[in-house]
Order: structure tokens, then sequence, then C-alpha cells
């Protein structure tokens, strides 16, 4: 009797002993199929916005917008816009030269020439004036090249008028791919349509050219007695 107990005690132990060992090996070992995948792998299987995002920016530019700040309802002017190398990195004071404010800032651009095409696009937006060219417009951006826009404004009416120059750039990858537009520079101006004695440029002209004309007549020599023999002429015939 006591041999069977010591037995089945035995056996017991023993099976409990072969399970606890038989247990921890298959908790401790890691399965394949639960290991997160490395994140450079994870980047080359997934597309991901980082991946496609244009690198740091590395050429420096100077944009320089020019625009006459005051324009006489009915004539015209012109707006130009220029972006060129800076290598120094001056930034162009605000200024005024011929009647003309001159608003310079250093921009970025991104040094990719070798793999896209870069374009520029500008746009001048104005409400109640006309500006020519209204649409966008464009030209290509290439190393160490300087591109300039040009508008025309005609104002109609006298007032101030409100704007803004817009800048973007186009990122045409040459081998094909997705492309990529960013706005490089919007710059708010004002100008103002004047008018001299109410009459726009056209009428004012005419009037200065007579009155040009009148103050030539009374500065040329002898003037004085020319009118005073016209004068007598015509009051003798008034009195025949």
């Amino acid at each position: 009797m006591k041999a069977r107990r010591f037995l089945f005690l035995f056996g017991l132990g023993f099976l409990l002993l072969l399970s606890a060992c038989g247990a921890s090996p298959a908790e401790e070992e890691p399965s394949t199929e639960m290991q997160p995948t490395p994140l450079s792998t994870r980047e080359l299987l997934i597309p991901t916005q980082a991946s496609t995002a244009i690198p740091r920016i590395s050429e420096q530019r100077r944009l320089t917008l020019e625009f006459p700040p005051k324009i006489r309802a009915g004539d015209s002017d012109v707006v130009r816009l220029t972006l060129e190398m800076d290598e120094l990195g001056n930034i162009t004071p605000t200024a005024e030269i011929d009647g003309n404010e001159i608003i310079g800032e250093v921009v970025e651009i991104p040094n990719l020439y070798e793999t896209h095409t870069l374009i520029a696009e500008s746009r001048l937006t104005m409400a109640g004036l006309e500006v020519l060219p209204a649409e966008m417009i464009s030209e290509p951006l290439l190393p160490g090249e300087k591109v300039t826009f040009y508008w025309s404004l005609s104002p109609d009416e006298a007032g101030k008028y409100r704007g803004t120059v817009w800048l973007y750039l186009r990122f045409i990858p040459k081998e094909g791919g997705i492309e990529t537009r960013r706005t490089l520079s919007a710059q708010l101006i004002e100008i103002e349509a004047t008018t001299f004695l109410g009459f726009k440029a056209g009428p004012a002209r005419a009037v200065g050219a007579i009155g040009s004309f009148i103050g030539a007549i009374l500065g040329f020599p002898f003037a004085d007695d020319v009118l005073k023999f016209l004068w007598k002429k015509l009051r003798k015939g008034k009195e025949t």
C-alpha cells in the first residue's frame, strides 16, 4: 500500500516537472511573424509623403518688385518682378527710384536642376483696373539665370487699388513622376490713380498743351506790342 502511494506521488511529481520544463521554451522563443519590420525596410516598401518631399533649400536668390505708387487715371504704367542670383545675400531695401517703389527680399530655391525642370510662374491680381497679362505667366528657371515678369496697369477711375503679386515654383521630374508646385512669395501692393483738376490723363494733357502754347506766346519778345497792335486793329474795325 505504501509502495503504491509512493509510486503515485512520484509519477504525479514527474508529470508536473515535465510540463513545467516544456512550457518555458515555448514562452521564451519569439515568433518571427509578430516581429516589426525595420524602419528602413518599411520606408522602401510603403511610399510616404516624406519620400516625395522636396529637399532642403540650397540656392539663394534676390526677388525684386518694382511698381508705381501713383498712376494718372486713363494712363498706364508697368509693374516688374525680377528673380536673380544673390550670392552675397544682400536684401535690397525698400526704396523709391524715378517715382517707382522698389521692394526686395531674399528667397531660397531647392537645387533640383539635375533631376527636375524648374518653372517660375507669376500672376498679378488687382481688382478695379486693367492688368495685362491677366493670366498666369511662366518662365523656365535655369541655374544662375535671371527671370523677369512684366505687367501693364491702366486705371480708368481715380482711387486706391490694392493687389497681390504671386510667385510660384513648379518642379517637373525629368524621368516622370508627380509634379510639385510651391508658393514662393505673395507681395501686397497699393497703387493710387489720380486726376488733374478732375481730368483724366488725355484731357489733362490737352489742357497742359494749350497752357504751354499760351505761355509761349506771352513769353515771346515784343508780344505786348503785338497784342496792343491787334487790339487797335479790332477797335478800328468796329468803329468803321
